[in-house]
């Protein structure tokens, strides 16, 4: 079994000190942890604080940072954008990319999430691909049918090895930044049929990460559900006490993890990319 991911997703919040500030806030509160061997952690600081941040993790194979989102060429006329090789020269080793913010408020489709995925893997950086629904079509029980697609799209044109070295997000729209929460039994009915519209060779390699107001409250058990291999926490990432205890938490829930049905305990590959990498 792999360790549980934690990711911190800050948003466009905090300025360039505030964000050095939070960085070294997170290390004090990983002092001592089982981290690595229980638990990994990636932040994703906003794009002009990715160097700094970087820097104060250092080259940690479970601890790293990312950019909120990249664009699918690497250079260009493409203004105010961002390329994922820009991100990799700022120490970045993963990126978010289809994010719901991402799609409902600057109108990115499943295709082009599909493109900067694409363009995040050439670029050598780990991609978290984020998927889930809205109320009306949850309530419509069209969340298999949606995620589906935005699987179908996101995951278009990549190999069986490429897609091992992907991570999904589950999100449900209707629960980011609104206090609410998916049910445990919810979220891991999605990640169940998310696992099982994976390719079957990789199915099992690919971590499955639940995202929805994610707090110190609920972090355990949520990550201690089976499937559900990791947070991908918004909010309660700006604190680094509260972000302390949701790795706590994930430290605490991998040492009674149950494996999901069908999954074996085969090491995961290790990325030469990202010093060691987190597989």
């Amino acid at each position: 079994m792999q360790p549980l991911l934690v990711c911190g997703n800050w948003k466009m919040h905090t300025d360039r000190d505030g964000a050095r500030a939070l960085a070294d806030g997170v290390l004090a509160q990983l002092e001592g942890s089982a981290l690595g061997a229980r638990f990994e952690v990636v932040l994703f600081p906003p794009f002009p604080f990715v160097a700094d941040v970087a820097e104060r993790l250092g080259d940690r194979a479970a601890l790293a940072c990312g950019g909120q989102n990249c664009h699918w060429e690497q250079e260009g006329a493409f203004t105010g954008e961002v390329s994922a090789r820009m991100l990799a020269s700022c120490g970045a080793r993963w990126v978010l990319v289809g994010h719901s913010e991402r799609r409902r408020v600057f109108g990115e489709s499943d295709e082009e999430v599909g493109r900067r995925l694409r363009g995040a893997l050439a670029a050598g950086l780990r991609p978290i691909l984020c998927v889930g629904e809205t109320l009306s079509e949850r309530e419509a029980g069209r969340t298999t049918e949606v995620v589906a697609h935005q699987l179908r799209y996101g995951l278009e044109g990549t190999s069986a090895e490429q897609t091992a070295r992907i991570t999904i997000a589950y999100e449900p729209v209707w629960a980011i930044g609104t206090g609410r929460t998916a049910s445990v039994t919810q979220a891991v009915e999605v990640h169940r049929a998310i696992r099982g519209l994976l390719p079957g060779p990789v199915a099992q390699q690919v971590r499955i990460l639940y995202g929805g107001s994610v707090k110190p409250g609920n972090a355990l058990e949520l990550l201690s559900a089976p499937g559900i291999d990791g947070v991908l926490v918004g909010g309660a990432s700006l604190d680094a006490h509260s972000f302390g205890a949701i790795c706590r938490a994930a430290e605490q829930a991998s040492e009674n993890q149950t494996p999901v049905a069908g999954e074996t305990d085969a090491p995961a590959q290790q990325d030469a990319g990202a010093s060691g990498g987190m597989a």
